[in-house]
């Protein structure tokens, strides 16, 4: 039988980029544009006649402004998928990121009209296409992956010193839910890899370090990883751990190597360094997004003797990043997102070295 095609509505007061989106959507079969409102006020009207499974919604609009519409939706628990369109701009992405916290489920940043339509028709099917296919899969493969149980393996028994996580699309959310469940004296550093452009890894730290007990800073060079705090990757460069070279440990470094897997940051390239600094005693936690990044960095941190914990399909906007690496029988626990906070404090019991604080 022929999959249902996915029915979207856009949303956004510029005549200009409805039009653009028009054209991007009529380009692929499997989506039927359903709709189209030029602010909030008629966008919930049309929400509710032509009961979209997505909506493309613009931010900034009169009448009712996306994160409202976004508020009310959620409000009427409606389950509709919403891809935010933003501009790259500071006030842009920090609405944005508030969005994606409240539910919105990714974003898609607006082209610059300056390079013409042909060209913002072409970078807005590069980048949106294939979000909304991985927002919905053509084939469900709902075979059943239940987590390894809890074992008296002696894992827990050693030193962590580490904990590195990788999240893409449905991220912020994610981490809103995790990291406000660790304590402020969680005993080790925890790295993160976002994907997320410049400006954007700055104001998500902000946030999470708002939401959250523990320390959250964007990652700068030569910042020696400590316990209590949050590491979160720079948009457009890649994060590793490297040796000091004058002294005992590691320290946080920023590269622009080429993209892996198209993404810079990258995961994997966060995973290897962590695996080569602290072998068995690293904790690596994929999380939900689209894609592949980390599958590679998993596979070195499960040889060198750590741990893998995955986040389930049904927490999950998209089970790409953590679906592959639950696939390839790296998981050691695959677990809902709630459950993972617990699994991280079972694994890294406290401990009496010092740590930092936000006071």
């Amino acid at each position: 039988m022929q999959p249902q095609p996915i029915r979207v509505l856009v949303v956004d007061d510029s005549l200009v980029m409805r039009s653009l989106l028009r054209m991007v959507l009529a380009s692929e079969p499997a989506i039927e544009l359903v709709g189209m409102a030029g602010d909030g006020v008629s966008a919930l009207d049309a929400i509710q006649r032509h009961k979209p499974q997505l909506i493309l919604l613009d931010i900034e609009m009169p009448r009712m402004n996306g994160l409202e519409v976004l508020g009310e939706l959620r409000a009427r628990h409606n389950q509709a998928k919403i891809i935010m369109c933003s501009t790259l701009t500071r006030r842009g992405a920090r609405i944005t990121i508030e969005a994606l916290a409240q539910g919105a489920t990714d974003y898609v940043t607006k082209p610059t009209a300056q390079n013409g339509a042909a060209d913002a028709v072409a970078t807005l099917t590069r980048e949106l296409l294939p979000k909304i296919k991985a927002l919905f899969p053509a084939q469900q493969n709902h075979s059943a992956h239940s987590a390894l149980p809890a074992t008296s393996d002696g894992f827990h028994k050693k030193d962590v010193s580490i904990v590195v996580i990788g999240v893409s699309t449905g991220g912020p959310a994610a981490l809103e839910t995790l990291l406000p469940q660790l304590p402020a004296d969680f005993p080790v550093p925890i790295v993160i890899v976002q994907h997320m452009p410049q400006l954007f890894t700055a104001l998500l730290a902000e946030r999470l370090n708002r939401e959250s007990s523990l320390i959250v800073r964007e990652a700068a060079p030569a910042m020696r990883p400590e316990a209590g705090t949050v590491y979160i990757a720079r948009g457009d460069w890649h994060l590793e751990l490297a040796k000091l070279a004058f002294a005992e440990g590691y320290a946080l470094h920023l590269s622009q190597a080429a993209p892996e897997h198209y993404c810079r940051p990258s995961v994997d390239v966060l995973f290897r360094s962590a695996a080569d600094a602290y072998r068995d005693s690293v904790i690596g936690v994929m999380l939900t997004g689209m894609g592949s990044d980390g599958l590679e960095g998993c596979k070195k941190i499960h040889n060198a003797g750590g741990r893998i914990l995955v986040q389930d399909r049904a927490t999950s906007a998209v089970w790409g990043m953590p679906g592959v690496v639950a696939e390839a029988g790296l998981a050691h626990r695959i677990l809902p997102l709630p459950a993972i906070a617990a699994e991280l404090m079972r694994l890294c019991p406290a401990r009496t070295s010092a740590f930092a604080s936000k006071g």
